[in-house]
């Protein structure tokens, strides 16, 4: 159970939640030898970050930048996207995403007075794949998107485990 909680409110709640999908990520790739994290497991996908848990984690923490990225850019900082990078271990990628939560955390340090919630559209940001979202919305976006790639990597392990 955490005992640790940042300050209330939607602010500090989206980033301990974040942390904790986080961790729950990291968690879940401790251990992985080089050849698992290697692997080719989806050969059908059309996605090339979709195909190994190499290529499902570094999406995630490129992904993981982008989202404060974006925030930080709505807010008129001229910051360019941080490229995804490829790692050989499981303990380099969680160094990574502890990498990409501490931006994150920086980014709302940066900004005390981000709004979280935007009504206009006008006033949102408009991502790269079209959406607009306000701050508390990409936040949420990003807690999902790690729970959705932590489950897709737990089944690439067990389908790994079964070869």
């Amino acid at each position: 159970m955490q005992t640790h909680f940042r300050a209330n409110g939607a602010k500090g709640a989206l980033l301990d939640e974040y942390e904790r999908a986080l961790t729950d990520l990291k968690n879940g790739i401790a251990g992985i030898q080089s050849d698992d994290l290697t692997a080719i497991v989806d050969m059908a996908t059309d996605d090339p970050d979709c195909r190994s848990v190499q290529t499902v984690l570094t999406h995630v923490v490129r992904s993981a930048f982008g989202y404060a990225t974006c925030i930080r850019q709505h807010q008129g900082e001229q910051i360019d996207f941080r490229p995804g990078k490829s790692c050989d271990t499981a303990a380099d990628y969680a160094a990574e995403l502890d990498a990409a939560f501490a931006f994150t955390e920086a980014t709302f340090d940066a900004y005390p007075a981000l709004e979280l919630e935007v009504y206009e559209s006008e006033r949102k940001m408009r991502v790269r794949w079209g959406q607009l979202y306000d701050s508390e919305q990409i936040m949420e976006h990003a807690i999902v998107h790690i729970l959705r790639h932590r489950r897709q990597i737990e089944r690439f392990l067990l389908i790994l485990g079964s070869r």
